[in-house]
């Protein structure tokens, strides 16, 4: 960075003509730009400036490096304007990996009105259940239920504190099998689990406890009550969590 702030004073001194009148052109001191021109020339191993107590001009070398030189600094300004560009008005791609049901009750509240009031930002939605690294694989955010959040992770809460899920059955099911009356019962039904794409079953968590039927696997039954699932539509399915 030296080496710029002194290659950006040398083109400021060069431009015009003198120390301070660079100085006064660039919001800077004459003795700052004289401290850095000479610095650079000796970096450089070559005079770049002519300089007498009347004036100041340009060597050939200095002739040359300027005009190499005003290109590049040029190139370099543009570069920056854009990177500013961001820090005014926030645009271009954001990608985010979120769990499918944060995809399903979470974003639709919160995706529209930021996409409004930022019309320059491209979202790309990721949704899958598979548990990854977001910054290894190159997301730009993602979201995670909190015993799923990695500890060095800086996290902001959204969405509802609390969700809750159903244990839910058609009225066909029921019929044949019965209707549970305790979280136990349900190591005797057949019930759909849900898991990662490696990792073990999810255990279906009640309010005084969790219970995981999955056939061939360990459970623990809890106490509690199962409160009566709402009507369903027709068809036969075994229980969903």
């Amino acid at each position: 960075m030296d080496e710029f702030a002194d290659l950006t004073a040398f083109r400021a001194v060069a431009r015009e003509g003198g120390f301070r009148s660079a100085a006064g052109a660039t919001g800077s001191s004459a003795s700052r730009l004289g401290d850095a021109v000479p610095r650079l020339e000796a970096r450089m191993g070559v005079r770049l400036l002519q300089r007498t107590t009347r004036s100041v001009t340009l060597t050939e070398a200095g002739a040359r490096l300027l005009e190499r030189l005003e290109p590049a600094l040029s190139e370099v300004r543009s570069a920056l304007d854009v990177v500013n560009d961001f820090r005014g008005r926030p645009s271009g791609r954001l990608r985010l990996n979120v769990p499918i049901a944060a995809a399903r009750l979470v974003l639709p509240r919160i995706v529209p009105p930021f996409l409004a009031k930022y019309p320059d930002i491209r979202m790309e939605v990721i949704a899958e259940e598979r548990l990854v690294d977001v910054v290894a694989e190159g997301y730009d955010v993602g979201i995670r239920y909190e015993e799923r959040l990695a500890q060095d992770m800086v996290a902001v809460p959204i969405g509802p504190r609390v969700q809750r899920f159903a244990a839910a059955a058609s009225p066909e099911y029921l019929a044949r099998r019965g209707r549970p009356r305790h979280p136990r019962e349900l190591l005797n039904h057949d019930c759909l689990g849900g898991r990662f794409t490696h990792g073990p079953l999810h255990a279906w968590e009640f309010a005084h406890g969790w219970c995981q039927p999955a056939p061939g696997a360990s459970a623990t039954p809890v106490p509690g009550v199962l409160r009566p699932p709402p009507p369903l539509p027709t068809g036969p399915s075994p229980l969903l969590p």
